[in-house]
Protein backbone atom coordinates (compact mmCIF):
# COMPACT_ATOMS: atom_id res chain seq x y z
CA UNK A 1 0.00 0.00 0.00
CA UNK A 2 1.40 3.35 -0.99
CA UNK A 3 -0.64 5.31 1.54
CA UNK A 4 0.21 3.10 4.51
CA UNK A 5 1.59 5.10 7.44
CA UNK A 6 5.31 4.84 8.03
CA UNK A 7 6.43 2.99 11.15
CA UNK A 8 9.48 5.23 11.35
CA UNK A 9 10.22 8.72 12.55
CA UNK A 10 11.48 11.75 10.69
CA UNK A 11 13.99 13.74 12.72
CA UNK A 12 16.51 16.38 11.74
CA UNK A 13 20.25 16.20 12.31
CA UNK A 14 22.39 19.23 11.53
CA UNK A 15 19.54 20.62 9.43
CA UNK A 16 18.96 17.51 7.32
CA UNK A 17 15.91 15.20 7.51
CA UNK A 18 16.70 11.65 8.59
CA UNK A 19 14.34 8.66 8.73
CA UNK A 20 14.84 6.36 11.71
CA UNK A 21 12.92 3.45 13.20
CA UNK A 22 10.32 4.03 15.87
CA UNK A 23 12.00 3.47 19.24
CA UNK A 24 15.38 4.75 18.02
CA UNK A 25 17.69 6.97 20.07
CA UNK A 26 19.38 10.30 19.44
CA UNK A 27 22.57 8.35 18.68
CA UNK A 28 20.69 6.24 16.14
CA UNK A 29 19.59 9.46 14.44
CA UNK A 30 23.14 10.79 14.29
CA UNK A 31 24.38 7.43 13.02
CA UNK A 32 21.75 7.46 10.25
CA UNK A 33 22.88 10.98 9.36
CA UNK A 34 26.61 10.17 9.33
CA UNK A 35 28.29 7.11 10.89
CA UNK A 36 31.59 9.01 11.21
CA UNK A 37 29.84 11.77 13.17
CA UNK A 38 28.32 9.13 15.47
CA UNK A 39 31.81 7.71 16.06
CA UNK A 40 32.96 11.18 17.13
CA UNK A 41 30.08 11.35 19.63
CA UNK A 42 31.01 7.92 21.01
CA UNK A 43 34.62 9.15 21.38
CA UNK A 44 33.38 12.27 23.27
CA UNK A 45 34.90 14.53 20.61
CA UNK A 46 31.38 15.75 19.77
CA UNK A 47 28.09 15.98 21.65
CA UNK A 48 24.45 15.90 20.62
CA UNK A 49 22.28 18.90 21.45
CA UNK A 50 18.60 19.60 20.95
CA UNK A 51 17.19 22.54 19.02
CA UNK A 52 17.84 24.85 22.01
CA UNK A 53 21.50 23.86 22.31
CA UNK A 54 20.96 21.76 25.43
CA UNK A 55 23.12 18.62 25.53
CA UNK A 56 21.02 15.51 24.92
CA UNK A 57 21.95 12.03 26.12
CA UNK A 58 22.87 9.86 23.13
CA UNK A 59 20.71 7.05 24.54
CA UNK A 60 17.69 9.36 24.88
CA UNK A 61 14.58 8.37 22.96
CA UNK A 62 14.09 10.15 19.65
CA UNK A 63 10.66 11.46 18.69
CA UNK A 64 9.10 12.56 15.44
CA UNK A 65 10.22 16.07 14.50
CA UNK A 66 13.17 16.14 16.92
CA UNK A 67 15.98 18.49 15.95
CA UNK A 68 19.50 17.42 16.86
CA UNK A 69 22.81 19.12 16.26
CA UNK A 70 26.29 17.83 16.85
CA UNK A 71 28.74 20.22 18.44
CA UNK A 72 32.29 20.16 19.72
CA UNK A 73 32.48 18.90 23.27
CA UNK A 74 31.46 15.91 25.31
CA UNK A 75 28.31 14.46 26.84
CA UNK A 76 29.10 15.93 30.28
CA UNK A 77 28.00 19.34 29.08
CA UNK A 78 31.43 20.79 28.24
CA UNK A 79 30.30 22.10 24.88
CA UNK A 80 31.78 24.94 22.87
Amino acid sequence: MENAPSSGLRVYVNGRPVEIASGATAMDAVHAFDPAEAAQVRASARAITDSRGIVTAPEGAAYSGAIYRTVRGDARGEVE
